[in-house]
Parts: C-alpha cells; sequence; structure tokens
C-alpha cells in the first residue's frame, strides 16, 4: 500500500506537503471523481470485507468503487498519511420513504482538524447528496457547492446534514415520477454525533447491509460517480446522467433503461468499471433517490 499507488488511480498530481484546505479539497475532488460509490460485490457473489488492506487492493489495484466503510476508510488512510488530523464519526442515514433517520449506525464519515476548524469529509454518499468540498462542521450556515446547498445543523449534540436542490427537468417524461427521483426541494441526509468511532463499530452494520433482506443494498445493484458537471448513477437497469445547473437554477436530469446484454459494457465505458463476476442487477422500488 502507498500513496503513488493510490494517487496515480486518482489522477491526483498536486502538492502533498500542505495540510491545508485547498490540498484536501483537491486529494478529495479526484477521488470522487475516479473512485465510484458502488455495491456491486454484492451483486456478483463477493464479500465486502472492512480490513484495509483488502479495500486498497479493490479500489486502487482492481481499479473498483465501495460503500461508504470502504471509500471513507481509505481516503481516511491516505489523509491521515499524509499527516492531516484525522477521525472517524459514525453517522444514521435518513430514509425518505420511512420518513425517519436509521436505527442503525451505517455510514461512516471522515473528519479532519485544519487550523482548529474541523470539517467533514465524506467520499462515500453517491448520487446528488455526494458533497463536492468538505464542509465545515458549523450549525446553521449554508454551505452552497455545484450539487446544491449543503447545510448543518446541530441539536442538543447531535448534528444534522440537509440538502436544497435545484430544480430539475427531464426530458424523458416516462421517469418523471419515478421512485429514484427525489420530490422534496429540501432533503434531510443524515445525522451523526461527534464521538470518535472505529472500522471496529462498523462490523456488524457491513455484515447486516450485504445479506439482510431488509437492506437497501441487496435490494439495489448501484454504481455511481461523480463527474465534472455532475454525476451519473446505475441503479438495476436504470441509467441516470445528472448535469447540475445546466440552466439557471436548474439540474438536467436524463434517464435510458439498458437491456442485460448493455449493463457491463456501460460499467465498463461510463464508470470504468470491470467485473471479475457475473453482475446480476436488481431494482426493487423504494428507498434510494437521486
Amino acid at each position: 500500500m502507498n500513496l503513488e499507488e493510490y494517487f496515480a488511480r486518482t489522477g491526483y498530481k498536486g502538492s502533498t506537503e500542505k495540510q491545508d484546505l485547498e490540498t484536501l479539497t483537491d486529494i478529495f475532488q479526484h477521488h470522487i471523481r475516479a473512485v465510484p460509490f458502488e455495491n456491486l460485490s454484492i451483486h456478483c457473489g463477493e464479500k465486502i470485507t472492512l480490513e484495509l488492506e483488502h479495500v486498497y487492493n479493490k479500489i486502487v489495484r482492481r481499479k473498483r468503487g465501495g460503500w461508504c466503510m470502504e471509500n471513507n476508510q481509505l481516503l481516511g488512510w491516505v489523509l491521515k498519511s499524509l499527516g492531516y488530523d484525522t477521525s472517524f464519526l459514525g453517522a444514521y442515514v435518513f430514509n425518505p420513504h420511512q420518513n425517519a433517520y436509521a436505527t442503525l449506525m451505517t455510514h461512516l464519515v471522515v473528519k479532519v482538524v485544519i487550523d482548529g476548524k474541523a470539517y467533514v469529509v465524506d467520499g462515500g454518499f453517491g448520487v446528488s447528496y455526494q458533497m463536492w468540498q468538505p464542509m465545515e462542521l458549523v450549525s446553521g450556515k449554508d454551505q452552497p457547492q455545484a450539487p446544491g446547498v449543503f447545510r448543518f445543523t446541530e441539536k442538543n449534540g447531535v448534528w444534522y446534514l440537509e440538502k436544497v436542490r435545484r430544480k430539475q427537468y427531464i426530458p424523458n417524461q416516462s421517469f418523471s415520477n419515478s421512485d429514484l427521483l427525489e420530490k422534496k426541494e429540501c432533503r434531510k441526509v443524515y445525522m451523526f454525533s461527534l464521538e470518535p468511532r472505529t472500522v471496529e463499530d462498523f462490523r456488524f452494520q457491513c455484515t447486516y447491509l450485504q445479506t439482510s433482506p431488509d437492506s437497501l443494498f441487496t435490494k439495489k445493484s448501484i454504481c455511481t460517480l461523480q463527474t465534472t458537471d455532475g454525476f451519473r448513477a446505475l441503479i438495476g437497469w436504470t441509467l441516470t446522467e445528472t448535469t447540475y445547473n445546466y440552466k439557471e437554477n436548474m439540474d438536467l436530469v436524463e434517464f435510458v433503461t439498458l437491456e442485460d446484454e448493455e449493463v457491463e459494457k456501460t460499467l465498463k465505458e461510463k464508470f470504468n468499471v470491470t467485473l471479475e463476476r457475473k453482475l446480476v442487477p436488481i431494482n426493487v422500488k423504494g428507498s434510494y433517490t437521486i
């Protein structure tokens, strides 16, 4: 495991000497545009494990992606190796279909402190809720980014992340009522405390999420990747390509349904992902929006 190999994977060619916000942002953006948020292992007969060396080999050497426990663990290792003050936090993801936060802490994020200021760095959420810049850990402050306006709110030691999106233009009107489309303009994303966590705190969740019939991740095959002007997502057989702010306060959301034989070709061409085992796409309705 070495940083040069990781940076070759993400295409980052900037400074590794400075531990400042600008460098952190650049490293982070290269990661989210090169490494997909994906759960494809579950749907092609592979087991997801949290050992860092396994995560490194999967993402860096096999050029795959991963979910939050993989992406953010790897990012945390990179940043700590560069000398950043980092720690892990655990979050409870909001389920819009149940209008409630999960009761299980399933989301791992990285906290980075620079010159006394704390930031949340999350490279493992995907779709339109993927932040593009580290977010300053302050309550009640709008933090506009290309994907929309993010905001933290703190109440009694619990922090809440929400995002306000733009209007959406969907050329293919047959998808205008798709359950993949988020209907609300302001959406809760997750809640967390500042209690430091370790990867050990996520062992049970890692097993549960890839085996339980109640898990979102067993119900949907997901691969999403951020681009320079939006993101693309393949959920089951549905490919979505979103362009942020293509018109004033309007995002362009394009949908297409793939045939079985197009799925793995699309993964290679659009996400640079080549699978070693046969993928079985799945998209059970509900609980995942873009």
